[in-house]
């Protein structure tokens, strides 16, 4: 794609990474078969192609306005697009950085702008989400049924075992999984004790930045990103084999700390460092002699949800599914599985109808084997998809945590 930026852009990193990705776009087209958004709506400019020359409009000068906005508010950032793409565009880092330009430039009403900033003050800070979290469910009577299904139920920390093995990995706690699903990190942790893999997790860690980074907040993001690689970074010279996150979208974005940091003077080398540790828990699990744990060899009837951070994002489609076959649990078929449940973290917020829709259509998919529950990796869809089912919904390790105890 040829483009003509101007020059106020293309004098700043970011506006050279814009330049640079929008000319290896060549206007294909396959990315609009596998975007949800296109599909459910049918308009050009709510696929990857229409939002790409969207963006190319608003850095070359063109007048940008709140349509523009909302053709760039409806996309989940799933990322299909990239696993679909022959041309490696890497969409999603030029979504995020249109988005703050846009941002800048158009704004938003007092309202949606408020909704915004509520997201990132409560979202990434667990004793703040627990909070609410905590009042929402005492009130979960007085509320209206679709608020009520929004709420997951109230869940106890269970037990972890203590660090005693010479080989450890850190761990990341996470903002709303540390709050809202919590026994998986620690499910994950009674794991991998057994085979021989201690966890730790730093208490000044917190949030990856993803929330801030997909709110167009990407100064934020930075230093929820900093923050982490200073939390990390003794254990790391310590020798740490790596860092498990067992949520794919936290995953995602601390696997692009590197990329994201990459002009900071201070922590460019240290965020790619990190990067090169993060590891997904199934990257962990693969590679470990699952079959001396002592599961049974005839497991329960499952489907599987992708998340999208996992099989676009950090392009580890398969992964889990072969996991859970090698460790005898039997996958129902899901079509359509490379589409996103409409979780897409504040999606389900900010754009409640559209993913509504998507929820009912990923549902519809993942119980037509009729399974005995659902399994995701991560804990956004986790929670989205329980909302939408009486089915249960749950993170994959916790099967295997149970099948040991």
């Amino acid at each position: 794609m040829q483009t003509n930026l101007l020059s106020s852009y293309l004098d700043t990193p970011h506006g050279r990474e814009a330049d640079a990705i929008l000319r290896s776009c060549v206007h294909c087209g396959f990315c609009t078969a596998t975007c949800p958004t296109y599909q459910l709506l049918g308009d050009e400019l709510d696929s990857p192609r229409g939002r790409i020359y969207l963006i190319k409009q608003v850095l070359e000068g063109e007048p940008v306005s709140e349509r523009t906005q909302l053709h760039l508010d409806r996309c989940l950032t799933c990322r299909s697009c990239e696993t679909t793409c022959p041309s490696g565009v890497r969409y999603g880092r030029l979504l995020d950085i249109g988005r703050g330009v846009v941002e800048r430039q158009v704004g938003r009403s007092a309202f949606a702008g408020a909704v915004r900033w509520g997201l990132r003050q409560v979202l990434p800070y667990p004793q703040r989400f627990a909070l609410l979290l905590g009042l929402g469910q005492r009130l979960r009577p007085l509320l209206p049924a679709k608020l009520r299904r929004k709420l997951p139920a109230r869940v106890a920390p269970s037990p972890r075992p203590p660090t005693r093995h010479a080989r450890t990995l850190l761990v990341l706690e996470g903002c709303a999984q540390s709050v809202a699903t919590p026994n998986t990190n620690a499910a994950a942790a009674r794991v991998l004790d057994r085979l021989g893999i201690s966890l730790i997790a730093p208490a000044t860690q917190g949030c990856c930045g993803a929330v801030s980074q997909h709110l167009a907040a990407e100064r934020e993001a930075a230093g929820f990103m900093r923050r982490n690689i200073d939390a990390w970074w003794p254990h790391i010279e310590a020798g740490v084999e790596a860092i498990l996150i067992s949520a794919s979208g936290c995953g995602t974005q601390v696997k692009e700390y590197g990329a994201l940091l990459r002009h900071d003077p201070v922590y460019a080398g240290k965020a790619q460092r990190v990067s090169e540790l993060a590891r997904d828990l199934c990257e962990v699990l693969e590679a470990e002699p699952l079959e001396e744990l002592p599961i049974p060899r005839r497991g329960r009837r499952v489907a599987y949800h992708s998340p999208c951070s996992l099989q676009h994002g950090q392009q580890l489609a398969g992964r889990v599914e072969a996991i859970l076959t090698r460790l005898g649990f039997e996958l129902t078929p899901v079509a359509d599985s490379h589409l996103c449940c409409g979780s897409a973290g504040t999606y389900s917020i900010l754009q409640s109808e559209l993913s509504r829709q998507l929820l009912d259509n990923k549902l519809a998919a993942l119980q037509a084997g009729d399974p005995e529950l659902i399994v995701s990796a991560n804990v956004g869809c986790q929670l989205h998809l329980q909302s939408g089912t009486i089915r249960p919904v749950r993170h994959w390790i916790e099967l295997l945590d149970e099948a040991l105890a």
